[in-house]
């Protein structure tokens, strides 16, 4: 019985997510409607209006600009936050390159170091050699 709770709760939590897009998905697609409806005769250029069609009323200009200055707002706040996303991303891209190129020269310059370190040791082990084979042979003779 304990198996067939998660089941359940599984299948009642897929059930609700999917109602919730569904409600969403319903109310975008209302307001789509509205606005393609109520605003979308508006949109057409002023100066494609011939002697046949009437005018636009002042508070369907009205509607026009406000609906025009609404989406340049939201647009503009929108591209500035990308702009700055991107110098943002721009400067870590260059402190990530310069920081690479640090981690390089530190590698090289430890390579350089264990060089060395190896050339030195080999070096003191031959002149240990040298003096244990001259130290056996006074011993000997």
């Amino acid at each position: 019985m304990n198996a067939m709770r998660p089941e359940k709760t599984e299948t009642t939590e897929t059930e609700t997510v999917d109602s919730n897009l569904a409600a969403v998905t319903e109310v975008e697609a209302g307001i789509r409607d509205f606005v393609r409806n109520d605003i979308a005769y508006l949109r057409r250029p002023a100066t494609a209006t011939t002697t046949d069609s009437p005018p636009l009323d002042p508070s369907a200009e009205a509607t026009v600009t406000n609906v025009n200055s609404l989406i340049q707002r939201v647009a503009g706040t929108s591209l500035a936050e990308i702009e700055n996303l991107i110098s943002e991303l721009e400067s870590l891209r260059d402190l990530l390159h310069a920081e690479g190129q640090r981690v390089q020269r530190e590698i090289s310059g430890y390579a350089q170091l264990s060089q060395a370190a190896m050339k030195s040791t080999r070096m003191i082990a031959d002149n240990v050699a040298q003096w244990k084979r001259a130290a056996d042979g006074l011993r000997n003779s």
